[in-house]
């Protein structure tokens, strides 16, 4: 406290202004001018309270100064406002839970309405500044993920598909537009209809008054609540009972949230940092919350036909199911030439066929009814091997088919024909992981090279593909080096499968998996390997088959 005016007053005597520096006045000296001045010493605690008290509410000196009873009414409204912060950070528990609300509206719940004029909430200033003792809260978009606990990558796996629903987004700022656009080219909002508009609730009230609202409205929020509550309730008066509406903001406070709340908003997101975080939002919005978990599906496709696709996703299909002990659907789509029913030792099946040809009679008793039972976690739904009819389906009948698998199991095992279609191109847009199995020549190399490309352009918000190396390691033949692979590609290969004529021969001969013929071969740990990193599991401890006392005494 420097350089501060002090006014000293008496009965019928003019006022004496002096300048106090008491940043270079020291103790001494500071209880000589008390001690010649006991007025001065409580001219300077009001003038030190005063200082408090403007730092406190934030603001300065030449600010004009409140009303008594405006001021007081702030301070309650204050103390009854709550931060939404980081659950790490200091006084998160002070939150009552029981206040918050569920921010998912369920089909009970109320339609969007305009709320109640709330005269207190006008004048509440929602970006009022925390005071200087007090933990300020995280920035938005770290407060959002820390909330989450998930990286993107778990957060990928995490959602579930947006069904076909028409999505009206309007945008105030580049960085939403940006993330919405990114968002409506990602395969989980691929059967959504996506409308990118730049505008404002007010705007977006202007819009619908001469046009039906969508499934779902999507707006971003400015600086200033109370506009946002306005042009919300200007919205509701022209937006169909059934829409839902979810808003997009910076502003992270819990007052704000009840405010929507109460409005009939589905949902308050701080602004996200990917666009799969939005698309996560949108999902749990229409997901079903007493429906199971949606199973994952791996798509196995080779570069070139005779790479030893098939092999592969058969014998990794069986290393989940009954090494991972997880439930396992192998879905054959090789229709005419499929080898899934000789590798397992079962009859080939008309029930794929009626499948895909009747996508909208399958249920879950069909299904079960279709499906043909390997082991005890592993289910088989084997191709027809019918060469008197064509296979010309469309591609929403093979999507179909494997949505209601999903349903059905954790893992979908997609064996792939080598082959490029409209349904082929669209299982490896919307598959959660793909297997790419590459052998190691010139043709295999510039296919699987086109492949990736092609899968990383489709699939920008996802993990590249899963690149196998398969039949390596053949006497006295040239192969591309593994190196020149990562190079072109870019990607690394998880998996590299020696030749093996024995080992395979053996398995295919006997309708066995090669973890049942030889469980220590260098091969099927390759698979187990597989089994491992497409479930996630890959950091987990593997059995090992070293050195044991117990054998080695009973030699």
């Amino acid at each position: 406290m420097s350089g501060h005016t002090a006014n000293q007053s008496s009965d019928g005597a003019d006022d004496l202004d002096f300048d106090l520096d008491l940043d270079n006045l020291d103790d001494e000296a500071l209880q000589r001018l008390l001690e010649e001045d006991p007025a001065l010493e409580e001219e300077l605690r009001a003038l030190e309270a005063e200082e408090l008290d403007l730092v406190g509410e934030g603001g300065t000196a030449a600010e004009e100064p409140v009303e008594e009873n405006a001021k007081q009414h702030m301070d309650a409204d204050a103390e009854g406002a709550l931060v939404v912060a980081d659950p790490g950070a200091e006084g998160a528990g002070e939150v009552d839970e029981d206040d918050l609300g569920d921010p998912e509206q369920s089909p009970d719940d109320p339609p969007f309405v305009a709320a109640p004029e709330h005269d207190d909430l006008a004048d509440y200033d929602y970006n009022a500044p925390v005071a200087a003792e007090e933990v300020a809260p995280a920035p938005q978009e770290e407060v959002a993920l820390e909330a989450d606990g998930l990286s993107e990558e778990e957060v990928a796996l995490s959602i579930r598909p947006v069904p076909r629903i028409n999505v009206h987004v309007f945008c105030t700022s580049e960085k939403m537009t940006n993330l919405v656009e990114q968002a409506s080219a990602d395969r989980r909002l691929s059967k959504a209809h996506v409308t990118i508009q730049s505008g404002d609730a007010f705007y977006a009230a202007e819009v619908f008054a001469h046009e039906a609202t969508p499934n779902l409205l999507v707006i971003e929020a400015g600086r200033e609540p109370s506009e946002l509550l306005a042009g919300l309730d200007g919205l509701a008066q022209v937006c169909d009972p059934s829409t839902r509406v979810i808003i997009v903001g910076e502003i992270n406070d819990i007052r704000l949230y009840r405010e929507l709340m109460d409005r009939g908003i589905s949902d308050y997101v701080v602004m996200p940092k990917s666009p799969l975080h939005l698309i996560k939002a949108i999902g749990e919005l229409y997901a079903d919350p007493s429906a199971p978990p949606i199973g994952k599906s791996f798509v196995f496709v080779g570069a070139r036909g005779g790479s030893g696709s098939s092999t592969i996703c058969h014998n990794v299909a069986w290393a989940i199911a009954e090494e991972l002990r997880t439930d396992t659907v192998l879905l054959d789509l090789d229709l005419a030439f499929g080898t899934a029913s000789l590798d397992f030792e079962q009859d080939p099946s008309q029930g794929l066929t009626e499948a895909l040809l009747a996508p909208e009679r399958l249920d879950d008793v069909l299904l079960d009814r279709l499906l043909q039972k390997c082991t005890d976690r592993l289910s088989l739904f084997a191709a027809p091997n019918v060469l008197e009819r064509d296979y010309d389906m469309p591609a929403e009948s093979f999507e179909t088919v494997v949505d209601m698998l999903r349903n059905t199991a954790p893992c979908i095992t997609v064996d792939m024909p080598h082959l490029w279609s409209g349904w082929s191109r669209l299982l490896l847009q919307t598959a959660d992981e793909i297997v790419l199995t590459a052998t190691p020549d010139l043709s295999s190399f510039r296919n699987a090279k086109n492949i990736v490309e092609t899968i990383k352009a489709q699939r920008a918000n996802d993990a590249p593909p899963i690149l196998v190396l398969n039949q390596t390691n053949v006497p006295k033949r040239p192969e591309v080096p593994a190196e020149q692979f990562e190079e072109a590609l870019g990607l690394a290969p998880q998996a590299s499968v020696v030749w093996d004529p024995v080992l395979f021969g053996t398995a295919a001969t006997n309708a066995q998996a090669l973890i049942e013929v030889s469980p220590k071969a260098k091969p099927t740990q390759e698979m187990r390997k597989l089994a491992r990193i497409l479930t996630g599991r890959e950091n987990e401890g593997v059995r090992g088959n070293g050195f044991n006392l117990k054998s080695l005494f009973g030699k």
